[in-house]
């Protein structure tokens, strides 16, 4: 990988997303998020509609949605787990998760871990062969595990935006998590902008500012289920 976070070499073809990817993202986020505890965390996420403690509570409920999919033994391949989802507002993220604010933001980033775990555990755990519902396509663990990298990595910049936090996550998590969501992607750019770029959240010298539509859930590979 280049200086400036662009692909080089035999570096140009990156490995699978993996749950240590999971982890990693989760534990860069914590600590970034953490320096702001005593901050206002109802000020608004970046430029989302939602406020910090909403984004981060949206975030932490992804890892879990992600590991309810996996778990049944026999996933469902039309439709989501059958959980109730609602919205504290009506302008809120719809979530299956909620934390009482009373705990404060060192409690929801627990939480955040938690649902890392989760998630972690199933992607471990389950067949690679193992495949999932999800609205842009049916899913393995891998893909699981890469949408539970980018929730973690773009949500996180929403809320850092809000705390005025800096955060710049490793290139070569990002180059994973785009080869397997966005493999459209350019390859020749800085990898953190790229993927927000991808997301719909900033623009990319020598490329159309993009409206994020949806992710390429389905394994790349043609493996037979």
């Amino acid at each position: 990988m280049g200086d400036d976070g662009s692909l080089t070499g035999p570096e140009s073809t990156p490995g699978p997303v993996t749950a240590a990817d999971v982890e990693q993202a989760v534990r860069t986020a914590v600590a970034t998020l953490a320096d702001a505890l005593a901050a206002d965390w109802s000020v608004r996420a970046g430029d989302l509609a939602w406020d910090c403690w909403e984004t981060l509570e949206h975030m932490a409920d992804g890892l879990f949605a992600y590991a309810v999919q996996l778990a049944p033994a026999r996933p469902p391949l039309n439709s989501f787990v059958p959980l109730r989802w609602q919205r504290d507002r009506p302008d809120g993220p719809p979530n299956v998760v909620f934390v009482d604010r009373a705990v404060g933001p060192e409690g929801l980033l627990q939480v955040l871990e938690a649902g890392c775990g989760l998630l972690t555990a199933m992607v471990r755990t389950v067949s690679p062969q193992v495949r999932a519902f999800r609205a842009y396509g049916m899913s393995d663990p891998e893909g699981f595990a890469a949408m539970g990298v980018v929730e973690t990595l773009v949500h996180t910049h929403d809320v850092a935006a809000g705390l005025a936090l800096p955060w710049a996550p490793p290139a070569d998590l990002c180059d994973r998590a785009l080869a397997r969501l966005f493999p459209e992607a350019p390859r020749d750019t800085d990898r953190w902008p790229t993927l927000l770029w991808a997301t719909g959240r900033a623009e990319l010298p020598r490329h159309h500012r993009r409206a994020f539509d949806r992710w390429h859930s389905a394994p790349l590979r043609n493996e037979e289920v």
